[in-house]
């Protein structure tokens, strides 16, 4: 007979449930299945499952009071468990106790056990608590994406970079209001370096004296940001144009008079001729 076997990992888990209504209790998991199948004209009911789940309990910050639990499941039945407060194995059934047993005699195996409430469930817990306090800023710029003009219709957007943890709040303003319509925010995207990044569009027509903004909200901020959107570019091309249309004027006008002049003095140097 022919066994396929297929190692699965599940990576960190994380799980947070109240304990006694007061205080909380979290849970980090490690998960080793081993998963056989067996072909040979076999049906599925001849398809075995074995696993191996690690739980890492705690309430306190402090790690005092770390559990370190490991248990053997075969076929959806528990058949025998290590609590590091027990300090060894307890088989629930016939071929449990006879696990339990023999895992209890390996002089190695129980020193292992012990060395991981340190090395694998506090190592962990300490990162996990970690990354929890860990806060960084946003970094937000406000732009058109394309040629915005008074009195047009123009898409203006929002970036939020490299921020973390992933909460975030993003919200348009005009003239200092909160603008509800017109506005589609993306998903948080992961960078993959524990840090995300938000996308926001607003799309309204321009006014000349209407500022726009960007509000972020985010816990790496003592208060909210407000970033408002640069529009000296649309009063800037609006003064060249109004220079660039008096300096055409005003040239307009100089030529205008030099041919006036000019027209003017060749009159005044024309002799009519004399009448006899």
């Amino acid at each position: 007979m022919l066994s396929l076997f297929s190692l699965i990992f599940n990576t960190l888990l994380l799980k947070q449930h109240l304990k006694n209504n007061t205080e909380m209790k979290w849970t980090l998991r490690f998960g080793l299945v081993l998963v056989g199948f067996a072909f040979w004209c076999v049906s599925s009911k001849d398809v075995y499952v074995f696993q191996n789940v690690v739980d890492c309990e705690f309430s306190k910050e402090d790690l005092s009071d770390m559990v370190y639990k490991v248990k053997l499941v075969f076929n959806q039945k528990l058949m025998c468990s290590y609590d590091s407060r027990v300090g060894k194995y307890v088989g629930y059934d016939e071929y449990g106790i006879i696990n339990a047993n023999h895992y209890n005699n390996q002089s190695w195996k129980m020193k292992e056990r012990k060395e991981e409430v340190e090395t694998l469930c506090k190592a962990n817990a300490r990162l996990y608590i970690k990354s929890e306090t860990r806060k960084v800023a946003p970094v937000v710029i406000v732009r058109s994406n394309g040629k915005a003009r008074y009195g047009q219709l123009t898409t203006l957007e929002c970036h939020a970079y490299d921020f973390y943890p992933q909460a975030i709040n993003v919200t348009w303003l005009l003239d200092g209001s909160e603008v509800t319509g017109d506005v589609v925010s993306t998903e948080f995207m992961d960078n993959g370096d524990w840090s995300y990044q938000m996308h926001s569009y607003l799309e309204l027509v321009l006014h000349r004296g209407v500022t726009v903004s960007c509000r972020v909200e985010h816990s790496g901020l003592e208060e909210p940001l407000v970033v408002q959107w640069d529009s000296s570019f649309l009063d800037t091309r609006i003064t060249k144009i109004v220079v660039g249309c008096s300096f055409f004027i005003i040239g307009l006008v100089v030529a205008l008079s030099a041919l006036y002049w000019y027209f003017k003095k060749q009159h005044r140097g024309f002799n009519s001729l004399p009448l006899h």
